[in-house]
């Protein structure tokens, strides 16, 4: 095992405030795609805040084109221009790391936080083997000889599941199936054992056997790590079977915020109603699925209204006089809509409440038994 590198230095003090603090404190993040001043500009992600602890799941669920990926890739500074954070900030163990140098977050990325893409065959060099791509990663960060790496690259093969994982080193990424490329991809983002993985999507190109194989691996790496993971996806039910916690987002912004469990049990907010709605069931062949009529708005518009107004079963003339606050419905379960408007505020990150386990796995459970009955039948 190659020893943790030191913590990058703080620019906001102390390391940490205690056991209660979240590991990642994601306040009022807003993302825009188009140069200073252009009117033509996109706000791709709006005031977006949110609480990971170590040990959690957190769940970005929502459309294609919500600002999920965008909420990831700005966190580790990624984003292509002209896609730029305007405001905001992330405290990874009260640093905030949008506000480091480019070569401090150099430091950081990868070794506090890294990312496993949705794709990747395309997120692999297919001109270097799998070997070298690990070991490259774990000199890029560690002082230690090519062979180290390479040992530990075989270790982290193994400890994803990766069939004969020290012949693998040799193998490049097209000799490899597509689970088995998924495995070394995830191998590549806790090489170097970060405090947080961003996970975008990234059972999307595997069949469903395989998909649930990923799910487990993740599940069991995070508890074995003590990671904190952000998990985006546009399946709602994946979601609530694997996270802990959900946010929605719908046009760039929070707009319910609670435990999984809750998510699906009793979604708040009439967008989040649609998305359980939609959900599929053994039973469908009763009722037909589901739609959300229309389409999310233009990103490039100021929001002066609830931006789900034009689409909204329920909606009310106060929807079209004001752009609704993210408040909390109770005490674990934020929502951003009239209809649920008086309580406090909750703009700033909702503290992550115990993970509902137990919730969870019950949800878990009458699915299974819903599967083995319609098997049965």
């Amino acid at each position: 095992m190659i020893a943790p590198q030191p913590t990058a230095p703080s620019v906001e003090g102390p390391s940490s405030t205690g056991p209660a603090a979240p590991l990642l404190d994601v306040r009022d993040l807003t993302v825009v795609y188009g140069r200073d001043g252009d009117e033509r500009a996109s706000v791709a992600v709006r005031e977006v805040s949110f609480a990971l602890r170590r040990g959690e799941v957190l769940g970005l669920v929502g459309e294609s084109g919500c600002g999920k990926t965008t909420t990831g890739l700005a966190l580790l500074r990624l984003l292509r221009p002209p896609g730029r954070v305007v405001a905001g900030q992330a405290l990874l163990d009260e640093t905030d790391i949008l506000a480091l140098p480019e070569r401090a977050m150099e430091r950081w990325r990868g070794n506090r936080l890294s990312l496993i893409f949705q794709n990747p065959m395309t997120s692999l060099n297919p001109t270097y083997t799998i070997g070298a791509q690990i070991a490259e990663t774990i000199r890029a960060h560690r002082d230690v000889s090519k062979r180290a790496a390479l040992d530990r690259a075989a270790e982290l093969l193994s400890l994803v599941g990766m069939p004969a994982p020290r012949d693998r080193l040799r193998s490049y990424p097209h000799e490899l199936s597509g689970g088995q490329r998924q495995r070394a991809v995830i191998a590549l983002a806790i090489a170097l054992e970060p405090d947080v993985v961003i996970a975008d999507e990234p059972t999307t190109a595997l069949d469903l056997t395989i998909q649930a194989q990923i799910l487990w691996l993740l599940g069991d790496l995070k508890d074995r790590l003590g990671m904190g993971m952000l998990y985006i996806t546009h399946d709602l039910h994946v979601a609530t079977g694997f996270c802990d916690r959900i946010a929605v987002i719908y046009a760039g912004e929070i707009i319910e915020l609670a435990p999984a469990a809750d998510i699906l049990a009793r979604p708040s907010h009439p967008y989040t109603r649609g998305l359980v709605a939609a959900l599929p069931e053994t039973s469908w062949r009763e009722r037909m699925v589901a739609s959300i009529k229309g389409q999310p708005p233009v990103l490039g518009r100021a929001l002066t209204s609830c931006p789900f107004a034009p689409r909204c079963p329920e909606v009310l003339p106060l929807c079209t006089q004001g752009h609704p606050a993210l408040r909390q419905h109770d005490a674990t379960h934020a929502v951003r809509c009239v209809r649920r408007e008086g309580g406090p505020s909750a703009t700033a990150a909702l503290t992550p409440p115990a993970p509902p386990d137990a919730l969870v796995m019950e949800r878990i459970d009458a699915v299974e038994e819903e599967s083995d009955a319609a098997g049965r039948g």
